[in-house]
């Protein structure tokens, strides 16, 4: 038997698997959990899980712009250590170490032995994007190990045809429903791609429908949800399309969504899709290939977001260290030293490129973002800057109102990140606070009888026309802060609203 067919009878026998190289995938997975709770306790707040603090005080079955599943998990973190929000990121840090060792595993469950495996791990560990993203508590960062946990359980069922896992897989994908609407894509196109490359049996499992059906029982609060505010999910598809545009759009999209997994991930991911779609020992995984082909196009036609099929990219970073290990494995010994030699150079200098990455800078050493395409690219870095600055010049403004102004004043800010950075620190000190941002849009409308409102960063257009007298009272211009939130803010204070806020919030209330 040649060495190709043995490792296709690995690869697909029920039984047979490749020893887990435990010490040396344990110790990548260590040096990532150490990288990331260095990085999770560095700086302040990210304004997106301020804002999922202040979701999970207003408890629903759906939200504009996510599932439950973040507010009710920042809530319960929150309640354990109150104000700490190291202890808020923990359960992401521990979610994505489990993404670094689920590349491993699937390395495994391709055929890959000890060397694949680490490899695997290193190439998942060294992506700054897949590693340092879970430093925060964010959708995308639970998102992409959910569809890591999916696709393992997927190449599972592929070698041992066990039901089962596509009723686990399905399980997963009942909970990652209730983080993003993303997964719908990886199915689809899984199902797509397995009627044209196989195995067709796939699509024609009874637990697989059966998991579907749980999926949509489990959905249906939040259809219901977004159906009574007309479903504002799936407005923010042309939200997210526009934003795209400031890092290149279309045409940036697959360079910049190949930079995600790093210089050393390119090489095995690029790699990755050749060997699932070429070599013979991976032709049953073949449609996962595939799968991330249609997702990249898929995105790519609708505007979606460069890192929406990052949850793949484990599998195909698996692939990818199968194949290159088989490849470097019918090479004659001294190639296949050198082969080796510039494969630990390069983890090398993707591991160096990590550290860099990481924020291990002393705030004060932090340059402020150049444009907004720099502020965007390192959004979660500016976007934990500038709260205190905000807090400090909302809250003066309150209290430079008189008495009988304060009685029945709000604040209603410009970005949900403000409104939620408010409700987080100052929601005992300051009236009732709202923003017309995205989901905070929908935790309420200020009510009539308001009679001043301390607006934070909303355009004097607008409080020009809507009220009788507006004044600027305070300035907002942290130095590393995130464009638009903590950087060129202005304060005003309002009073002498010409229409009801009924009327005036829905032409007020965007995503």
């Amino acid at each position: 038997m040649t060495d190709i067919e043995d490792r296709q009878k690995v690869a697909t026998s029920p039984e047979a698997r490749p020893r887990l190289a435990t010490a040396g995938v344990g110790a990548v997975a260590a040096m990532a959990l150490a990288v990331l709770l260095f990085s999770a306790s560095r700086y302040d707040y990210f304004g997106d899980e301020l804002y999922f603090l202040a979701a999970g005080r207003r408890p629903s079955f759906g939200y504009a712009d996510q599932g439950p599943v973040l507010p009710m998990l920042a809530r319960a973190m929150d309640t354990i250590a109150p104000g700490n929000f190291l202890v808020l990121r923990l359960p992401v840090v521990a979610l994505t170490v489990l993404g670094v060792v689920l590349c491993a595993l699937i390395a495994r469950e391709l055929g890959g032995g000890r060397g694949a495996q680490i490899f695997a791990a290193i190439a998942y560990a060294t992506s700054p994007f897949l590693l340092l993203q879970g430093k925060l508590l964010t959708t995308n960062a639970v998102d992409t190990v959910l569809w890591g946990i999916i696709t393992w359980l997927v190449v599972r069922w592929v070698r041992t045809r066990r039901d089962r896992l596509l009723l686990c897989a399905a399980l997963v994908t009942a909970v990652d429903m209730q983080v993003k609407w993303l997964i719908p894509f990886f199915w689809i196109s899984v199902a797509v791609a397995s009627l044209i490359f196989g195995p067709r049996d796939l699509v024609r499992r009874p637990l697989l429908w059966l998991g579907g059906a749980i999926v949509v029982a489990v959905t249906v609060p939040s259809l219901i949800w977004q159906a009574r505010h007309d479903w504002p999910q799936l407005s923010m598809g042309q939200v997210i399309s526009g934003e795209q545009g400031i890092l290149g759009g279309r045409v940036m999209f697959i360079p910049l969504a190949l930079l995600l997994a790093g210089y050393f991930g390119i090489v095995l991911l690029t790699y990755g899709v050749w060997a699932l779609m070429r070599h013979a020992s991976l032709r049953p995984y073949r449609f996962l290939g595939a799968t991330l082909l249609i997702l990249i196009a898929t995105f790519m036609v609708i505007g979606g977001r460069i890192y929406y099929m990052a949850g793949m990219y484990g599998v195909v970073l698996a692939a990818g260290a199968v194949g290159l290990a088989e490849l470097a494995g019918q090479l004659d010994p001294v190639p296949r030293r050198w082969v080796a030699a510039a494969g630990a150079v390069l983890a090398a200098v993707a591991t160096g490129y990590l550290l860099w990455s990481t924020p291990w800078r002393d705030a004060a050493h932090v340059q402020p973002p150049a444009d907004d395409a720099e502020a965007a690219i390192n959004i979660g870095v500016y976007g934990e800057f500038g709260w205190p600055e905000l807090s400090s010049a909302v809250t003066k403004a309150y209290d430079s109102l008189t008495p009988a102004e304060r009685a029945d004043a709000i604040v209603v800010t410009e970005t949900y990140w403000q409104a939620s950075a408010l409700d987080q620190f100052d929601r005992a000190h300051l009236p009732p606070i709202y923003s017309p941002s995205r989901g905070f849009g929908y935790f309420g409308t200020p009510t009539d009888t308001a009679s001043a409102v301390i607006a934070v960063g909303i355009d004097d257009g607008f409080l020009h026309w809507d009220f009788d007298n507006c004044a600027p009272v305070a300035k907002v211009d942290s130095r590393i802060g995130y464009p638009g939130n903590t950087q060129n803010v202005t304060v005003w204070t309002c009073t002498g609203l010409r229409h009801p806020w009924s009327e005036v919030w829905q032409t007020w209330i965007h995503l």
